[in-house]
């Protein structure tokens, strides 16, 4: 009341009448509402090492007790010397300052410590709101009226170590730095506590204005700001004259340190770093909306765990960069690798070799290579991805799975032979309508094996491990046209652009059998092959495992989410498949270590997209290698770590890098052997001719068939389950889309 009776003078030289500014002052809020300060969230690796920190204000809350004596002896000095004495306010101070103002052009302050903390509040609240808040604002009566009557009510609510602490952790310093230990490092790298002298006073100098007090900027401005805060220092009793001169003595000091803000600033992973931000700002876990959730994950202080391998993503890291390193590899050429643990679906690894920066510069991209645009094709929900590309033939092993489903073997002699489907050609495909997809192209359809070479009567498996086109759909025609497409649809293949509100499969067309047609995302072809490696056990995708606010609270994360989705023994059978590649395809030159491994090539028809994935029990990783700006200009002639290469598919640069990352992460992941398949699956059958059409005659083993002067063998009936080893068709093949826009596959 002393203080309201005393302030009245003020308001009525203010041309106020005195029961007015009574009523004015009683109407005010008697109780100040203090938000949970905005604090800095971190993403965090599996192993606890540091992603990245995404703020708002970068605040690193201390008690009072975690603060240098030098601090509070500087602040006080220089902002509020009676600071101890007073009931927070400063009736002299205000009304001189008030009077001051009024008289004259100057814009005199007398707020005390309370006052101040009491303002920081309030402006941190309205930034909480959306408010927009200048810390040079002018202020009116009316608010310092406000101010007052706020503090008071504080200095009754707390003791004045607790409004000190409050104020040092709350006020800024820099634009983005708020708080005596955030400045602390920012400015010096040094803990609040151990804050020196000349320290403590350029700091308690510059809350008085950030920025026309900021070190940075002007230099020589805030030098005489801190020397008239050590002045206040030894006039107040706080520093000796010794200490003194050698304080003023010194330059600034500085040893700017400043915490790297978002994903831009990661420490590593900065596109996985990206994912998951989507993944919290898509959640309604997080908030109702998403100006909530943005709230939250800038200034809430969250502490994001995720399912990311430290070692291993440094690993993938450096073998993306010693691939398709930026600086030596053409602006169109993107290159990223992604790996996921069968079983659990928790994703290890997401690596690219561009710069995690928005911009035109070359090597710069904000697009995450490796994922879809919308996470379940929902267009309200973003992932920050690209789309994806076309596979190549790393989807052939989802023909071999459709043509095991239908009670064949891999051993089974098939056609191999060029052949050309004419308009109208049917094949069964009881997902479309009427039962049967029918051949659109005028100019028909004439798929070709690499080289337009190497036909003839294989074995399924032996077409799968050479990836003959002629062999994938020769079995592709005698199942129905839709089982390769179900199965990868079941495993976790989908297109990457999806934006229906649910997943969209790939579209149902020969020339999709062998790599053409739909896009799709490397971390969908991970899932899928994860999903073999884990015996048919799909799993979705997953990046969190833990989210914690400051006080201790949690947020639900997606629990491991996985589904049977075919029968073991039938991924036991595309297992055994697979690991033929490794051992005599395209995948038999790579070392990689002595682990069981599977595997598939792929490179699309315009050689502009290409592929390997690589998996076994512990792992799946995709590694693509593309031209990520025009889909459909070959990526020969093109630069790729400083290398142009006038014929490339997936086994010449995407394998070899998929090589070199497992090569230094050896030891970190020990798989099961594979289990073998059901013996009906490798029993050997000789060539049935489909209906009307000759008997092909058997190749003679030993037959020179390939261009690089290997001999090709037919392989003899099985003795167990394992199958004799021929010399590697490193050739490719390469698939013919005759102008219908779908493109075939290449190995």
């Amino acid at each position: 009341m002393l203080a309201a009776g005393l302030l009245v003078p003020v308001a009525a030289a203010a041309g106020t009448g005195a029961s007015a500014s009574i009523q004015f002052f009683e109407n005010l809020p008697a109780e100040l509402e203090r938000g949970a300060l905005a604090q800095p969230s971190k993403i965090v690796a599996s192993d606890g090492s540091l992603i990245a920190t995404l703020y708002e204000e970068n605040r690193q809350p201390v008690t009072l007790d975690q603060v240098s004596e030098n601090m509070t002896d500087a602040l006080i000095a220089i902002e509020d010397d009676a600071f101890y004495e007073h009931g927070g306010v400063d009736l002299q101070g205000i009304i001189s300052a008030a009077i001051s103002n009024i008289s004259s052009d100057t814009t005199r302050g007398a707020s005390t410590i309370t006052q101040q903390y009491v303002n920081n509040v309030l402006i941190d609240a309205s930034m909480r709101t959306g408010g927009d808040i200048t810390f040079s604002g002018q202020k009116t009566l009316g608010d310092k009226l406000r101010e007052a009557k706020l503090a008071i009510a504080v200095e009754k609510e707390l003791s004045k170590d607790e409004i000190l602490a409050g104020y040092l952790n709350i006020v800024p310093f820099t634009g983005n730095t708020y708080g005596v230990q955030a400045a602390s490092k920012y400015f010096f790298n040094v803990e609040a506590k151990d804050l020196n002298i000349q320290q403590a006073a350029l700091l308690a100098g510059v809350v008085n204005g950030p920025t026309f007090y900021s070190p940075e900027l002007y230099p020589e401005r805030s030098l005489e700001r801190r020397n008239l805060v050590i002045g206040r220092m030894l006039e107040t009793g706080k520093i000796t004259q010794e200490e003194y001169d050698a304080a003023v003595a010194s330059d600034l000091g500085l040893n700017i340190t400043p915490v790297l803000n978002g994903c831009v600033g990661a420490e590593q992973a900065p596109y996985f770093c990206d994912y998951v931000t989507h993944l919290v700002l898509n959640d309604p876990a997080y908030g109702e909306t998403r100006e909530d959730r943005e709230n939250l994950l800038y200034r809430g202080g969250l502490t994001i765990k995720t399912t990311l391998d430290a070692r291993a993503q440094a690993a993938a890291q450096t073998a993306v960069n010693e691939t398709a390193n930026r600086e030596t590899t053409d602006a169109a050429v993107g290159h990223s690798m992604v790996s996921l643990q069968p079983g659990t679906g928790n994703i290890l690894v997401m690596a690219q070799n561009t710069r995690f920066m928005p911009g035109e510069t070359a090597g710069d991209s904000v697009l995450n290579f490796n994922v879809d645009q919308y996470a379940g094709g929902d267009p309200n929900k973003p992932v920050g991805g690209l789309g994806g590309y076309q596979p190549g033939s790393t989807f052939k092993p989802f023909v071999v799975a459709a043509w095991l489903e239908d009670g064949r073997s891999l051993n089974a002699m098939v056609d191999g032979s060029k052949k050309k489907y004419e308009q109208g050609e049917t094949w069964e495909a009881s997902c479309l309508p009427g039962g049967e997809y029918v051949l659109p192209d005028e100019e028909g359809y004439e798929p070709q094996n690499y080289g337009d070479i190497n036909y003839g009567n294989y074995t399924v498996l032996e077409g799968l491990a050479q990836s003959y086109n002629t062999v994938t759909m020769y079995t592709a025609k005698e199942v129905d046209l839709c089982k390769p497409f179900e199965i990868a649809s079941k495993l976790g293949v989908h297109d990457g652009k999806s934006a229906s509100g649910e997943y969209t499969p790939l579209q149902v067309q020969p020339s999709a059998l062998i790599g053409g047609g739909s896009e799709v995302a490397p971390m969908s072809m991970a899932t899928a092959f994860a999903a073999l490696g884990a015996e048919g056990l799909t799993c979705e995708p997953r990046a969190l495992t833990e989210v914690t606010a400051v006080d201790g609270s949690t947020f639900p994360v997606p629990q491991p989410e996985c589904e049977q989705v075919i029968p073991k023994e039938l991924a036991r059978g595309v297992n055994y498949a697979t690991q033929e590649v490794m051992e005599r395809g395209s995948g038999q030159l790579l070392e990689f270590g002595d682990i069981p491994m599977a595997g598939k090539t792929g490179t699309n028809d315009a050689r502009s997209q290409t592929w390997f994935v690589g998996y076994n029990s512990a792992m799946a990783t995709a590694s693509w290698v593309g031209n990520w700006k025009e889909n459909s200009t070959s990526l020969s002639a093109l630069r790729i770590g400083g290398r142009v290469y006038e014929e490339i598919d997936g086994a010449f640069v995407a394998a070899p890098s998929w090589a070199r990352y497992m090569q230094q992460i050896q030891g970190s992941y020990q798989p099961e052997p594979f289990a073998d398949p059901p013996s009906n699956m490798l029993v050997q059958r000789p060539l049935q001719p489909s209906p009307n059409q000759p008997t092909p005659q058997p190749t003679a083993p030993g037959q020179p068939l390939n261009n690089n002067g290997f001999q090709q063998f037919v392989p003899a009936p099985p003795a167990g389950n394992t199958l004799p080893v021929t010399p590697p068709d490193n050739s490719g093949n390469n698939g013919n889309g005759n102008g219908n826009g779908n493109g075939g596959g290449n190995g």
